[in-house]
């Protein structure tokens, strides 16, 4: 087999995995397709693998971009400090390990429910809070694997053009 179709085999499960990444926060996400869209062109060498690059760079630099600026326009209106979110982040982890599947969901949501709770010592403003940092959070999710995809996207037309005019 050949070095190119083992990269690019290689990359593209990078590329995956890097795609889940974006929707299960434990695992790399866009950085990871970043640094597989680099080692597919510095492999390739070629000026397609650096336009593919640079093309599905952007696309990723766009959607971390987006992701931040969305979660922390909402975050920053209801006035939802970073330690809530970093507490929700932690107990996401816990509960990624204790409830199978569901558990980084669940525990990110009680973490931030609880921080918010400490902080406002009212039920009903800290749930209001908790659900609108929740919606923001998954608004930036959604944002970021969609310009995850089209870098992806982006990737795969750049193999197929590749492979194809071999």
């Amino acid at each position: 087999m050949d070095a190119q179709i083992i990269w690019t085999i290689v990359c593209g499960l990078a590329i995956a995995v890097g795609a889940t990444g974006v929707i299960v926060p434990v695992l790399p996400g866009s950085l990871l397709i970043g640094v597989s869209l680099l080692v597919w062109a510095l492999v390739l060498g070629s000026p397609l693998g650096w336009i593919v690059f640079s093309i599905a760079v952007l696309f990723v630099a766009a959607g971390m971009v987006s992701s931040a600026v969305l979660t922390g326009r909402v975050m920053k209106q209801r006035a939802i400090p970073g330690r809530s979110v970093v507490i929700g982040l932690v107990l996401g982890v816990v509960g990624f390990f204790v409830i199978p599947v569901v558990g980084l969901l669940v525990g990110f949501a009680v973490g931030l429910f609880l921080s918010e709770f400490a902080r406002q010592k009212e039920f009903r403003p800290a749930v209001t809070s908790s659900v609108a940092a929740l919606k923001a959070t998954g608004l930036g999710i959604l944002v970021e694997f969609g310009f995850a995809s089209l870098a992806a996207g982006t990737w795969a037309a750049g193999v197929l053009i590749h492979f194809l005019n071999r």
